[in-house]
């Protein structure tokens, strides 16, 4: 079973009250059907960073976000997730405000995980900044998961939205 590493922007998505943003309300949808129709099929995984930012913020969302989250194993940041992210940093393709960003990268790359689920486009789902971090993954023996949006991992399989029905 493929392994997806769980970032906040996602469970913050989920939970959310609805959005009247039509882009925003797009991506939740998207992540309301991927989270019932495909979550499933695949090994869910969070991290220590991820609960961190989940329960942040608003009581109640927080509150939700970290229920969403409790089904899945969270991984420590080790002194490897440390250092593979300060890598990440080091190249400037990530301003230092973006260690989050890095930490969740440097978790899902040195688990093996295969995707890094985000809605965070402009650090991590950007094909720019993952060409250059995938070149320093590489110098020290690490792979890249595929980072991409819930949208993006829905799979071939046909499917009916709550939008649909």
């Amino acid at each position: 079973m493929e392994t997806v590493y769980i970032e906040t922007s996602v469970v913050s998505l989920l939970v959310a009250n609805p959005s009247r943003d039509v882009i925003i309300a797009g991506q939740q949808q998207a992540t309301r059907d991927w989270w019932q129709l495909r979550r499933d099929s695949f090994a869910c995984i969070t991290s220590d960073e991820t609960r961190a930012e989940a329960a942040r913020g608003d009581a109640e969302q927080a509150r939700r976000r970290l229920a969403a989250l409790a089904e899945f194993p969270s991984l420590s940041i080790t002194s490897d997730v440390e250092n593979l992210a300060a890598e990440f940093l080091r190249t400037g393709a990530l301003p230092p405000a973006a260690r989050s960003d890095a930490i969740h990268l440097a978790v899902a790359t040195i688990v093996r995980g295969d995707y890094l689920l985000t809605w965070n486009c402009r650090h991590l789902a950007n094909a720019q900044i993952l060409r250059r971090l995938e070149r320093e993954a590489v110098r020290f023996g690490w792979e890249l998961p595929t980072v991409c949006t819930p949208s993006e991992l829905m799979g071939d399989l046909p499917y009916e939205t709550e939008s649909d029905s």
